[in-house]
Formats: structure tokens, C-alpha cells, sequence
């Protein structure tokens, strides 16, 4: 099983000198894997991924997933024009949805939930499709102005005003390089923007829910702990995480919602590549807050080209 392991996802054979101690460590998590998966009241399953041969510390350092992001979006007016949301939705099988991208060995998960959302509102503004540049967002923004921190973290919402101010690139033009560098931004590059950010009350996921499906795809953030990272598949739901704005420490795009064995979930796009989870996607409970899904959340407003 190792030895496979190593040919997919590490791209290597097994040397005996070298991967011992990897193999000890593949081990103990396969058997954590196993126990979970017995569990009869666990509503989802977990499996190996490429996360699998690391110490739940190695794998939180892989992503810099290590400092809380202390969300402080200020809700907007709530909108009183929305439609009442149906039971479920998908706007993956609407064909909104962008390819699952793969953030690498760097904490800019927050430049994925960005893109991915401006991506999403683009087309359903335009019929278009568009993918855009992650690498922007680490390199360009002043840190102080909008609290973004490379690939030390940082928020859709203070991107989507970021965009605002400068646009945004295409990721053809601006390539992704998953670790900090100078800024060569190109205004006249510039592809899309938006008018800002529209910030969701937090804890409130009805309107969370209504705004998803009234307007599209919505950026939120979560706290990822230890039994998320070999999430496979069902309604992911945790004990030990923290629920509050200022634990959130990994941003994604909840892209619909619905309810699995009498579980009601949020479907969620990740930015791990689609050898992750549910071929990049997770679903985690919803209606109770889980792991602060529903504190900091907001989509960007009229999508737009330059």
C-alpha cells in the first residue's frame, strides 16, 4: 500500500534508507483512517491523499494553515429582493463552477476562494469563462490597506476590494508560482473587476443559503483541524473545531448546498487539487455553524470586464 502511495502521489519508490521514518507516519494514519471509517455515527469517510505520510502538524505547516484570520467583514444591508432558496442546489451542475486549482506549499488559500468566486460571477454575468491570476493576489496588494499577507493568509473580502481598486488578471498572464514575489502587475492586463464586496451576517445561513443561490457562489472560511486533512467523502463535521470569526484559518467557495442521509450539508470547492477529497470538493454540515462555515462570508458584486 506504501509503495503505491509513493508512486502516485510522492512520484518515487520506496528506499529503505530514506522513507522509514515517512512509513511510520503512513502507518499511524492509515489506522486513525481505518478506526474513523468504523465508526457507524461518522457521517462522512476519510481516505489517503498525498497528505497522508505527514504529522497533522506537518500538514496544517504544508498549507500554512497555522494563523487564525480573525475575520471582521462588516455585513452589508441584507438584500429583501431574494427568492426563496429550494431544498438544494448545485452551481457545479449549472455549469458556473471553475476547475479545481491546487494552492501548492503556500498559505494564499484565500487567492483561490477569491478567484474562484470572481470566476463564477464572471460567467454567470457574462457567459464567459475566465480563469484568473492567484499569484496577483499574493504579490500586488499593499499588506496594511487590505490585511492581505502573501502566502500568509488573508480574506476574500479585503481582495474583492483590492480587485476593485486595480482589476484583475489573467492567470495566462500572471501565473501562479505558490510562494511570494514582487508585483508586476499590468493595468492594461487587467480583465475583470467588481464593485466590492457584499459581506454576509455572520452566523445567519439562511441568508447564507439564499444569497448562494439568488446570486451565485459565496467565499467562506472555516478552522481546519487535524481529522479534515483525509477527508473523503459524506458531510464532514468535527468535534474539535472552534466556530467564532477570529478562529477561521483556511478560505474556500461554498458553490451549493443540500442533504445527504438526512444530513444537511454545504457542497464547498477546496483548493488542494482534485486528488483531495471529493475530487476537490467537501461537503460539511450545515445549519449549526460547523467550524465557523457561516462567519465570514461574501461574494464580490457586479462582475464585470475591463
Amino acid at each position: 500500500m506504501y509503495q503505491e502511495f509513493l508512486v502516485k502521489e510522492k512520484g518515487k519508490t520506496f528506499n529503505v534508507n530514506h522513507d522509514m521514518e515517512r512509513f511510520a507516519i503512513f502507518k499511524a494514519n492509515v489506522e486513525k483512517i481505518i478506526s474513523h471509517n468504523a465508526d457507524p455515527e461518522s457521517t462522512f469517510t476519510m481516505g489517503i491523499n498525498h497528505l497522508t505520510d505527514l504529522t497533522a502538524k506537518e500538514a496544517k505547516e504544508y498549507y500554512h494553515i497555522m494563523a487564525d484570520q480573525k475575520c471582521a467583514a462588516t455585513a452589508s444591508p441584507r438584500n429583501s429582493y431574494l427568492k426563496a432558496s429550494p431544498s438544494s442546489w448545485n452551481w457545479v451542475d449549472q455549469g458556473i463552477v471553475s476547475p479545481v486549482k491546487n494552492q501548492g506549499e503556500c498559505g494564499s488559500c484565500w487567492t483561490f476562494s477569491t478567484t474562484g468566486a470572481m470566476e463564477s460571477h464572471y460567467k454567470l454575468a457574462t457567459g464567459h469563462e475566465v480563469l484568473l491570476s492567484e499569484q496577483e493576489l499574493v504579490d500586488c496588494p499593499d499588506e496594511k490597506k487590505y490585511d492581505c499577507h502573501k502566502c500568509e493568509g488573508g480574506l476574500p473580502s479585503y481582495a474583492f476590494n483590492f480587485i476593485r481598486d486595480f482589476g484583475l488578471e489573467e492567470e495566462n498572464d500572471y501565473p501562479y508560482r505558490a510562494k511570494n514575489a514582487t508585483c508586476h502587475y499590468d493595468r492594461s492586463k487587467a480583465k475583470v473587476t467588481t464593485s466590492g464586496p457584499f459581506n454576509i451576517t455572520a452566523g445567519d445561513e439562511q441568508q447564507l443559503k439564499d444569497e448562494l443561490y439568488n446570486h451565485g457562489p459565496v467565499s467562506v472560511a472555516f478552522e481546519v483541524v487535524d481529522d479534515f486533512m483525509n477527508y473523503h467523502s459524506g458531510v464532514y463535521s468535527s468535534k474539535h473545531c472552534k466556530n467564532s470569526p477570529d478562529d477561521v484559518n483556511h478560505a474556500v467557495l461554498a458553490v451549493g448546498y443540500g442533504t445527504e442521509k438526512g444530513v444537511d450539508y454545504w457542497l464547498v470547492k477546496n483548493s488542494w487539487s482534485e486528488n483531495w477529497g471529493d475530487k476537490g470538493y467537501f461537503k460539511i454540515k450545515r445549519g449549526v455553524n460547523m467550524c465557523g462555515i457561516a462567519v465570514c462570508n461574501s461574494y464580490p458584486l457586479d462582475v464585470r470586464s475591463l
